[in-house]
């Protein structure tokens, strides 16, 4: 089940927040070649946060799954800071992402785990 996070500063309204997890949801079951049925997108905005000194628009998202490739990470920071740098008018040079291949056993769903 990969999950994305997406934490900014910036205020998101609700009409543009609702389209943004949408596009991210559709880029990571793209880019990880899974059914989107399993994908989980959350977004907080508003954050308090400083990237080199300045609280201009940024952005940070964490990516978790299993069996997430180390070669296909490349191309998904690539959509997904294109999304949200078009979206929430973001420079890509402010955006962060973090990969995270998780473990089957480190990862629950429907009281079990994967």
């Amino acid at each position: 089940m990969p999950y994305l996070a997406l934490r900014t500063n910036r205020t998101i309204q609700s009409e543009l927040g609702e389209s943004l997890l949408q596009a991210l949801s559709h880029a990571v079951a793209d880019g990880l070649g899974k059914p989107e049925r399993y994908v989980m997108v959350s977004l907080h905005d508003k954050s308090p946060m400083l990237f080199a000194g300045s609280d201009a628009p940024l952005a940070y998202l964490e990516l978790k799954s299993i069996g997430l490739p180390a070669e296909r990470t490349a191309a998904l920071s690539a959509s997904l800071c294109a999304a949200v740098g078009e979206r929430l008018e973001i420079p890509q040079d402010r955006i962060y992402i973090e990969f995270a291949d998780a473990e089957r056993h480190m990862w629950g769903w429907d009281g079990a785990t994967f």
